[in-house]
């Protein structure tokens, strides 16, 4: 792939917008519930990497129940008055803040316009003895580009710093009129096209199993945030792993749901009307069981009425039993996973053999094409949306951001951008056929070719980037299992697959991912998200 020539960067340009950026930091920190700030000297040093329990040490026992237990469970209890919304509320920005301050997860804080809504939900259910819809006061948090109403919203992007948004986006006036609470925003990278979530305006977020870590991205505030259990569920975006990623990296779980089913509509981002590779938007949370009670709420609410670009598909009540069968494929014939995630493949596949669910193994087929063509698609205008940005404020270049910018073939021309459109389709249709042919329900693989990478190095997407191309839905989950430098040894390859493969082999180095969850990733049939997350359940249940 060609180099990205770098021809934005204006360091006295910048240097203008600096009043903009310190504005925006002071907006965040002055966002923050000063009743539930931490003082500096109680927090863990930075030498401590793993902060995934230090909640235990400042929270009380009620507080750690509310944000450990699963959505339907508090709709169910705020509903009946047994939990007021403002106690859960509490619990939440108690423990995002903590997140915050520990990874640097958020932008901002909605703490006065979450507060009057709590109280507004209150009085409803005191006065008519219910919820108000299926996630009534739910502390729900967002990813920053998607649109708040009168809020800045930068995506990222320096020159975006003075964009006030005069609307929500679709997906949170939806969430708010099903009774959920928007309490915070979450981080992005420069860009949001590449696995990290580090931008010049707030700055890098961090893993809370283990801070030398990246949490991913581009949803990697989201990622962060909910693997720390500060937020029950969220909104994340996916255009190349951007949910799938961060869920894995943060050991949690995420749905990249086949586009047009959620509502893009109100994202901010560089440009418009890319049709080739969709982004898809959905939901992380903690627990599998509030990814579909996102889903049926959310697509219970008709969102094509206000989105014309969705599908008009009703949410359908799946069942899947045991009979189904899963396919493993265990790498992709580009680039070989990690020790740990060859490890939690085999650790699914015989939980799921004892369980009595066939297992066959699935042959990868033609992945290298797939990362081809789909990288090729990220940028066919040459990046001049994205330039045009970074050149307005003249803001450094990050280098994960120049090399996502370097995929592909440059600018492509209208023909060439049909010819890499059809050979797409072919291979929808291909993959479809492949999987009516082997008998296969399912795909079990990896989300990434390892745990959670060293910040600042994640470069190969292909994992997740192949069902995008595809629009096939996706759902990770954690599969309960963490690297152990003991157990996870250096795998002793003499032979690689090609460069790219030699190069992600030698990024594994076992005393560095210490501690890092793994996780994998479920693949379905186009459209069916809802069989996706049935089989996920049934697949998720056998390894307890």
């Amino acid at each position: 792939m060609p180099p990205y020539i770098d021809k934005t960067t204006d360091p006295v340009k910048f240097e203008t917008w600096r009043p903009q950026i310190e504005l925006a930091q002071k907006r965040l920190k002055d966002s923050l519930v000063a009743d539930f700030v931490v003082p500096q000297s109680d927090l863990p040093g930075d030498s401590v990497l793993d902060v995934s329990t230090f909640p235990a040490k400042v929270m009380s026992p009620a507080e750690l129940k509310i944000t450990e237990t699963d959505a339907s469970t508090l709709v169910l209890e705020m509903g009946s008055g047994k939990l007021s919304a403002k106690t859960v509320l509490d619990a939440f920005m108690k423990r995002a803040t903590i997140a915050h301050q520990l990874l640097n997860c958020a932008t901002e804080f909605l703490a006065d316009e979450a507060y009057e809504r709590a109280k507004l939900l209150d009085e409803y259910v005191q006065t008519y003895g219910k919820p108000i819809g299926p996630l009534h006061g739910l502390p729900m948090s967002i990813k920053e580009h998607v649109s708040i109403k009168n809020r800045v919203t930068n995506a990222g992007f320096v020159a975006l710093l003075n964009n006030v948004t005069p609307e929500d986006a679709t997906t949170v006036s939806i969430l708010r009129s099903l009774g959920a609470i928007p309490f915070v925003r979450t981080n992005e990278p420069q860009s949001l096209m590449h696995q990290d979530s580090c931008n010049y305006i707030t700055g890098v977020t961090l893993n809370g199993f283990n801070r030398k870590l990246s949490p991913s991205g581009s949803s990697g505030g989201e990622g962060a945030l909910i693997g720390f259990k500060g937020s029950v569920m969220g909104v994340g975006t996916d255009i190349g792993g951007s949910i799938r990623s961060p869920a894995a990296f943060n050991g949690c779980y995420g749905l990249r749901p086949t586009a047009g089913r959620v509502s893009s509509r109100g994202c901010i981002s560089a440009g418009g009307g890319q049709e080739s590779v969709k982004s898809s938007i959905g939901p992380l949370a903690q627990h599998l069981s509030d990814i579909e009670l996102f889903m049926s709420s959310y697509v219970g609410a008709k969102p094509w009425l206000q989105d014309a670009t969705l599908y008009r598909i009703p949410w359908k009540k799946v069942d899947v039993d045991k009979q189904l069968t899963v396919g493993i494929m265990r790498s992709d014939g580009v680039v070989k996973p990690h020790p740990p995630i060859l490890r939690g493949l085999e650790f699914v596949e015989k939980k799921l053999i004892e369980a009595g669910v066939k297992v066959v193994e699935w042959e990868p087929y033609k992945c290298d094409e797939l990362w081809e063509i789909v990288s090729s698609m990220y940028f066919a205008d040459g990046c001049a949306a994205q330039n045009k940005l970074l050149g307005a404020s003249g803001e450094p270049i990050h280098p994960l951001t120049a090399m996502a910018f370097s995929f592909g073939k440059g600018e492509l021309t209208v023909s060439e951008n049909q010819e890499l459109n059809y050979r797409r389709d072919e291979f929808r249709n291909k993959y479809q056929q492949l999987m009516i042919e082997r008998g296969v329900d399912v795909i079990l693989c990896p989300a990434y070719v390892g745990v959670a990478a060293e910040l600042g190095t994640t470069s190969y997407w292909g994992y997740c980037s192949h069902w995008n191309l595809l629009d096939q839905p996706g759902l990770v989950f954690p599969t309960g299992l963490y690297q152990d430098p003991v157990v996870d040894k250096v795998d002793p390859r003499t032979e690689y697959w090609n460069l790219t493969d030699e190069k992600e082999s030698q990024k594994y180095v076992p005393n560095v991912f210490k501690g890092a969850p793994i996780a994998l990733q479920l693949v379905s049939q186009r459209y069916e998200d809802e069989f996706l997350l049935a089989a996920g359940k049934i697949i998720t249940e056998c390894l307890r």
